[in-house]
């Protein structure tokens, strides 16, 4: 099994028999997934995707990942919260953080229309002169507003660059199979177009051509991918709570939860893994935060982290839990020379490998914290390479729906944006919001 899960620091904070005693509602959440009966069902169709795939998109994909990576230089991702997380965090844990500086990467990608600064989108303009450009814009809608901004400014830029028919080879759209703005400015310009599935919400995209196309544009195996996540769904599949880890992890956390363990935190020794603890706070907190419940997902990079937020996981409040992936193989190395002055009083670590210095400071760390009152999840995979990606993307999915009908919440629904987004919608004097205008405005004044 790829993915082991380690029980072994949360002895002192449950019971052996809690566990157990979840299987009846575990059961339930079982069955309103294989029945398709619970809240949301119409988006379960993450469920059985890695066996149902478009295979004749799948290949297209393939494709036109190599024609980008064949005639571009640079490959712009335009897209918001589960349009880009899910891709970011692959390209990044499979290949480097810093994969964008790396010379023998070639294809250069950037991601765009994830915020509304004008230094960034500036910046991301300017990485993209006299360079050949492609654009990839991910929305199932065409109208949200932080994408949408960003493709009118990139279209722009490809249709001055190339001229309108010429940029039209270039844009790539992954969006609604037959409605919606952008759909069907596909339509009018003959864009080349890809389907999310209508039955596949945003933050369970990554295994769709939302997060398939730019990752293969990485040159990253997406038939392992698969693999990897076919794998993971036979074996999530059974209702068994003994060996279902993922059925096991959502019965912790919700143990957790209804302990007063409030706060989740995703920890890593690895910094590539940092925007994969991004796609976990959106899939874990857009699943989960709603109708007053839900744990808030927030996340560290170790040893970087234990000198910032370090202190308060130690001895501020005991409202949380951390849930750990240890890495434990690597593919590359550093021996800490010897320095016969030892003015760093590092003696005891000449000769060492800076993997086992960094092994050394997980366990320590683990220990420390389940000392202070802090269950530790750890989640053990022995290397990271597509196969594990997509195995561990499905087990991460699976175990968040059952958690979040655990709760007894919609996992696939979030209603909670629209306030802000109304908000926003009046203050820049969208049609329609006239009156909830005056009154923002009336509250801003005060």
């Amino acid at each position: 099994m790829p993915v082991i899960l380690n029980e072994s620091n949360l002895s002192e904070f449950i019971k052996p028999n809690e566990i157990n005693e979840l299987y009846p509602l575990i059961k339930c959440a079982h069955d309103q997934i294989e029945n398709k009966s619970g809240a949301g069902n119409d988006f379960l169709g993450f469920v059985d995707l890695p066996k149902n795939y478009d295979k004749q998109e799948f290949e297209e994909i393939k494709k036109t990942a190599e024609k980008i990576r064949n005639d571009s230089d640079v490959l712009v991702v335009i897209g918001i919260g589960g349009s880009y997380l899910g891709a970011r965090s692959a390209i990044e844990m499979l290949k480097s953080i810093n994969y964008n500086l790396l010379d023998d990467n070639g294809l250069k990608i950037y991601f765009a229309g994830n915020n509304m600064s004008p230094a960034y989108l500036n910046e991301i303009l300017s990485l993209c002169k006299g360079k050949r450009v492609s654009l990839n814009v991910i929305s199932k809608s065409g109208t949200t507003t932080e994408p949408a901004i960003a493709f009118r400014v990139f279209r722009k830029f490809m249709e001055e660059t190339y001229g309108v028919e010429e940029a039209a080879k270039r844009i790539y759209c992954t969006t609604d199979k037959s409605r919606g703005a952008l759909k069907q400015l596909c339509n009018e310009k003959g864009y080349k177009t890809f389907v999310i599935p209508d039955n596949v919400g945003g933050r369970f995209s990554v295994l769709t051509a939302v997060g398939l196309l730019p990752i293969a544009c990485a040159g990253i195996d997406i038939e392992e991918i698969m693999s990897g996540a076919f794998d993971a769904m036979k074996e999530f599949n059974i209702c068994d709570i003994e060996k279902n880890i993922a059925y096991r992890y959502a019965a912790i956390r919700n143990i957790l939860y209804n302990k007063g363990k409030l706060l989740e935190i995703f920890v890593s020794y690895n910094p590539n893994l940092t925007n994969f603890n991004e796609f976990l706070k959106q899939l874990f907190a857009e699943s989960e935060g709603k109708d007053g419940k839900g744990l808030f997902t927030a996340s560290v990079i170790n040893s970087t982290d234990l000198h910032s937020l370090g202190q308060y996981i130690q001895e501020g409040r005991r409202i949380m839990f951390e849930t750990v992936i240890n890495i434990t193989g690597t593919d590359s190395e550093v021996i800490i020379p010897e320095d016969n002055e030892n003015s760093d009083g590092l003696e005891y670590l000449n000769n060492k490998k800076l993997s086992y210095v960094n092994q050394k400071a997980f366990e320590g760390t683990v220990l420390a914290h389940v000392d202070g009152g802090v269950p530790n999840i750890i989640l053990e995979i022995e290397k990271m390479t597509p196969y594990e990606y997509g195995y561990l993307v499905y087990f991460f999915e699976k175990a968040c729906a059952v958690s979040g009908y655990l709760l007894g919440v919609n996992p696939f629904n979030q209603p909670g944006v629209e306030g802000y987004k109304n908000n926003m919608y009046a203050l820049l004097g969208k049609p329609g919001y006239e009156e909830l205008r005056d009154s923002l405005i009336e509250r801003l004044q005060g």
